[in-house]
């Protein structure tokens, strides 16, 4: 397992073959959408990883893969750069900030990342005291990434063991300020249920400090995995505190995310 000081891998930049930029994409609609009343965050891992499962219908997943079956995806090198994980997937990058945005405020995202935490109460007695919405997220959010990458994992694909990099930007707003970006943010398109087998995301928690042991007797955490779920939208913490993560191997079918990042006022 690779050291947290190493640089092992950058997932927000380009590969380095940089595919031409299309002037634009005409996306597709969020319709079919889920109303925003039935949407949660859930917190897998306290302060590391959330998910919002059916964040998009099965519907809208399709029909979003076959606008993206179009556009000219670049598999990336077998050999990755000194310091990089091993990456094999096909992949498109585009700066979007129009998607961006519309993937921010038309789906309810917004207003769930933006919602104050509610208290967690057990037996009538407040558990532990909420966090503000800038303590949960790294800053006061502002929107996403206009840097869109869209990756297809097939057969025999995967990215392996990595850290994801924190960026500073100018988010272009309105109005346009100095942002940084704290979370990562996948979408999932294909789950089991559409033939993808494999794929799933594992986080390796840090091991207890020195001197300490968990409770089980155990030197380090058992990994976390997070099967793929049509729809679902992952979130995971980058930057300094990254937990290390890997895509496992896809067996069958095809592995389809929307990438995109939170974005903090700097």
């Amino acid at each position: 397992m690779p050291a947290k000081s190493q640089k092992v891998s950058n997932a927000t930049k380009s590969i380095p073959h940089a595919q031409p930029k299309p002037p634009s994409l005409n996306w597709p609609s969020f319709e079919p959408k889920i109303s925003p009343e039935d949407l949660f965050l859930h917190e897998l891992y306290s302060a590391q990883i959330v998910t919002i499962s059916n964040f998009w219908t099965s519907s809208l997943c399709k029909k979003y893969i076959k606008f993206l079956r179009n556009l000219p995806l670049v598999t990336t090198p077998g050999k990755p750069r000194r310091g990089e994980a091993v990456r094999v997937n096909d992949r498109f990058q585009i700066e979007d900030a129009q998607f961006a945005e519309r993937l921010w405020s038309e789906t309810g995202l917004k207003d769930l990342i933006c919602a104050e935490e509610e208290k967690d109460v057990g037996d009538g007695v407040a558990a532990s005291p909420p966090r503000s919405v800038q303590d949960r997220w790294g800053g006061t959010p502002v929107g996403l990434n206009p840097n869109i990458r869209i990756y297809r994992y097939s057969k025999g694909q995967f990215f392996d063991q990595h850290y994801d990099d924190s960026n500073n930007l100018i988010h272009p707003g309105p109005p346009p300020q100095a942002a940084c970006t704290t979370w990562t943010l996948l979408l999932y398109l294909t789950s089991p249920t559409d033939g993808c087998l494999g794929g799933e995301t594992v986080f390796y928690p840090d091991p207890p400090a020195a001197g300490e042991k968990s409770k089980k007797g155990q030197a380090s955490p058992d990994p976390i995995v997070v099967g793929i779920e049509t729809g679902m939208a992952l979130l995971h913490k980058h930057g300094k505190e990254c937990m290390l993560h890997e895509g496992r191997e896809v067996l069958e079918g095809e592995k389809w995310v929307i990438r995109s990042d939170l974005c903090v006022r700097r």
